[in-house]
């Protein structure tokens, strides 16, 4: 995937207008920690080497606070953003984002057009376009873990067996959901439960279980070090940070499949951007054959067939399409329909 040969037909993809020399600004934004800089070197650094254009890079928490703060406010200080589906459709349904015109896409370098190459979840969403196939595991610290070897996703939820800290990400995503299989909910069954007073406060009740042995974070990139430094011995995560960080650093950490949330992130663009030809311009560069594929060098898996196609043999299988079904897929209209209230219940909730 990083023959020269192949780069530059990813580079020969702009035909939006962007050309050499030119010296336009456009900042984007994604999660930062080893997923950025992936995006940094298969997306970022070639965009600006093919076309001269600048791009500011900038790390955010995910959500849509700041997106619908600059929206309304007429400020936009973001004009790409990397975005989870889960939020993508609350965000497209609220006018925050550009809607991007599928024509806009190349066809993948098999020459296959674009809206067959794409997975169609990729394409789900009129504002947004995949960059990835990624789910939220939980994982452990060989080194640290006491009572045994975590395998479920109710192992999580037993501090009996378990004793420790547990990290969990500051938001009702995920974690709702896992407390509702962890008490025995079938995966089937969460969404339409979690719809109804009575399953919210079923979920809210497993949590309060756990409620003393939890630590909160704001960011993906806290989680591995958490689980390094003794922070906590498990910890909610996405899957890439942690395969990162036994690729890299030869971490003792064991990631646990057993009802992983898997979803997508899209590459979206802020409503009202000054700089729309430029983001769309970015977007469909981004999002060809080739720098999609580079993904999988942080274990997630790309939108597209035919970068799927370049993905080594040996990461197939660290990939979160290798475990779809002990999986969940994350629903974002329910989470579009119920994430202001929610939010607002789990806010209430760690105030208790």
């Amino acid at each position: 995937m990083k023959r020269p040969s192949v780069l530059l037909s990813a580079v020969a993809m702009l035909t939006l207008g962007a050309t050499a020399g030119q010296t336009d600004d456009l900042t984007a934004v994604s999660f930062g920690g080893a997923y950025g800089a992936a995006q940094k070197l298969h997306m970022i650094d070639p965009y600006i080497e093919a076309t001269g254009n600048n791009v500011l890079f900038e790390d955010y928490s995910g959500g849509i606070a700041e997106i619908k703060a600059q929206v309304e406010a007429g400020n936009i200080q973001w004009d790409v953003v990397d975005i989870e589906v889960i939020d993508l459709e609350r965000a497209c349904s609220e006018g925050l984002l550009e809607v991007i015109p599928r024509d806009i896409l190349p066809p993948g370098d098999d020459g296959v057009p674009a809206e067959e190459d794409f997975f169609a979840e990729a394409l789900a969403n009129e504002c947004g376009v995949g960059v990835i196939f990624w789910t939220i595991i939980y994982a452990y610290n060989t080194e640290t873990i006491e009572g045994g070897v975590p395998s479920a996703i109710a192992d999580f939820f037993d501090t009996e067996t378990f004793p420790g800290k547990r990290a969990l990400r500051k938001r009702p995503q995920v974690n709702l959901e896992w407390a509702l299989i962890a008490d025995g909910v079938p995966r089937d069954e969460v969404y339409d439960l979690l719809a109804t007073d009575e399953g919210q406060a079923r979920a809210f009740a497993k949590l309060d279980t756990i409620r003393d042995e939890l630590v909160w974070y704001e960011s993906w990139s806290q989680a591995p070090q958490l689980l390094n430094d003794g922070g906590a011995v498990m910890v909610q995560s996405a899957n890439g940070r942690i395969f990162k960080d036994i690729q890299d650093h030869g971490r003792p950490f064991v990631m646990v499949w057993d009802s992983h949330v898997f979803d997508l992130d899209v590459w979206a663009i802020t409503k009202g951007t000054p700089n729309l030809d430029l983001a769309l311009d970015f977007v469909k560069f981004a999002t060809g054959t080739v720098p999609l594929s580079g993904m999988q060098d942080v274990a997630y898996g790309p939108t597209r067939r035919s970068a799927a196609a370049l993905v080594d043999p040996a990461v197939v299988n660290d990939l979160p399409t290798a475990h779809i079904d002990k999986g969940l897929k994350a629903d974002g209209i329910f989470w579009a329909d119920y994430g202001e209230s929610l939010g607002e219940k789990f806010n209430e909730w760690l105030l208790q």
